[in-house]
């Protein structure tokens, strides 16, 4: 059954839009900052990167510091004030601007600002409307769910319908897609043993698809299992790659 999106919200051509990256974009794998600028060059959609953003302080939220973490939230709403549109390729920070600053203080700038924040895939299919972006890649490509992208966000099917749509993609679902990887930020750093174990179970499920290229709407996600596939199977051949640079791919 073909799935279901919700009506796009009015986007109005020409507008700009703000790209929100985060941390691990910038400062791990800028070559998907680099996708995000490509792909929405390709749509046609004006994109703006705000010099003066920072972390949006999920590392603190998570931890328990939420002074903290309000703080940097409070700089997120000063610094994307003026976007109508924000865009982020990160399920886990797209969730803590768009769900958890709300839920800090719900009558906050930072909360009216966050509830303007989309992940990739969520403003390409609910916002833009196209559930094709162009993009041709070769090649065998299973997808890991990031669960704040599933589960507090809901972009799953957009994601996958938009992977479904790349020419010369062969798709394959991830079994137990639904499955934390065990990253979870400060969840690997806290209990290490049980993060690795979470992480092996989904390398033996990548491994059960066969697939050549393993993305994700997330990078800290990708690290994880990637670190963890390398260290077991340093022979392996898969690919990670963002759900952005396969999107960009032409």
């Amino acid at each position: 059954m073909a799935a279901t999106f919700p009506a796009p919200v009015q986007y109005e051509a020409g507008e700009h839009v703000a790209l929100f990256l985060p941390c691990y974009c910038d400062v791990l794998f800028p070559d998907v900052g680099k996708a995000m600028v490509a792909l929405f060059s390709r749509l046609e959609v004006p994109l703006e990167y705000p010099m003066e953003q920072t972390c949006c302080g999920q590392p603190a939220f998570n931890a328990g510091h939420w002074d903290e973490a309000g703080y940097l939230a409070t700089g997120f709403s000063r610094v994307f004030a003026e976007y109508r549109w924000i865009v982020v390729p990160s399920g886990s920070c797209g969730a803590m601007a768009r769900t958890f600053y709300s839920y800090m203080d719900p009558a906050s700038a930072a909360a009216g600002v966050g509830a303007r924040v989309y992940d990739l895939a969520a403003f390409i299919v609910n916002v833009l409307g196209r559930t094709d972006v162009g993009a041709h890649f070769e090649g065998r490509v299973t997808y890991h769910d990031g669960c704040h992208g599933r589960r507090e966000l809901g972009s799953s099917e957009a994601a996958i319908t938009l992977l479904k749509a790349v020419r010369g993609l062969d798709y394959v679902e991830l079994p137990h897609i639904d499955e934390c990887c065990g990253f979870g930020g400060m969840f690997a750093v806290k209990y290490p043993e049980l993060s690795v174990s979470m992480g092996q179970a989904k390398c033996a499920a990548i491994a059960q698809t066969g697939a050549q290229v393993v993305t994700s709407g997330d990078s800290s996600c990708l690290m994880h299992v990637e670190g963890l596939m390398r260290a077991s199977q340093p022979a392996t051949k898969s690919r990670f790659m963002h759900l952005a640079q396969i999107l960009a791919a032409t």
